[in-house]
């Protein structure tokens, strides 16, 4: 499987993981506040290279992928995600500007279940949706530990430890993925571009 396979077939999990998701959120109408981007105005959330290869490949084809890694030079690795566009002084209001090639973590988080140290599914969501919307969350709580279907954060990220293990065993943080995505993928069609070995086609 060559790299844009590999993101295509990233791209297939993120279409099964929305359909989740979507279901999940009409039973439980559970869902992030509008216009929060609390956790986006973070720059320590981490994410793996794989999940940002749909980005990457994205940029790429309109022509913007020199001009993201310019943006990532600029603001430094320390900023919050570059694609998160804030509309408030602490940042924390805004919203995602590229939201279809979102990564994995920004798509589970509100919106799935991890196992904890008892190993019970436990909802994985913030202070603010638990305050906000109490009541929804508290039965969407209960529900779960009833066995409410829920996606699964463990679940989905081993179908992508399946397409790439070596791509997805590291986290990052979150720019410092996407970077690594973008070099990844120029590096993939730089070769491809100049008919190099077919070697590159295991990338």
């Amino acid at each position: 499987m060559n790299l844009r396979e590999k993101s295509l077939e990233v791209r297939k999990v993120f279409e099964d993981l929305d359909v989740e998701i979507k279901a999940f959120m009409q039973a439980s109408q559970l869902s992030c506040i509008a216009g929060c981007g609390a956790c986006c105005a973070n720059p320590n959330v981490h994410a793996s290279v794989l999940e940002f290869l749909p980005l990457a490949f994205d940029l790429y084809e309109k022509g913007k992928a020199d001009k993201a890694l310019e943006l990532l030079d600029e603001v430094g690795e320390d900023a919050n995600c570059i694609i998160y566009k804030s509309f408030s002084v602490d940042a924390k209001s805004g919203f995602c500007s590229d939201y279809a090639n979102r990564g994995m973590i920004c798509r589970l988080f509100g919106s799935a279940a991890r196992r904890n140290k008892e190993g019970k599914k436990e909802l994985i969501t913030c202070k603010i949706i638990k305050e906000q919307k109490s009541e929804a969350y508290h039965q969407t709580a209960a529900a779960i530990k009833e066995g409410a279907a829920v996606p699964s954060s463990g679940d989905f990220y081993s179908q992508l430890y399946n397409i790439d293990f070596q791509l997805t065993k590291e986290q990052f943080p979150i720019n410092i993925a996407i970077r690594k995505a973008i070099e990844t993928v120029l590096t993939y069609m730089f070769y491809t571009e100049n008919n190099e070995p077919e070697g590159i086609d295991n990338f």
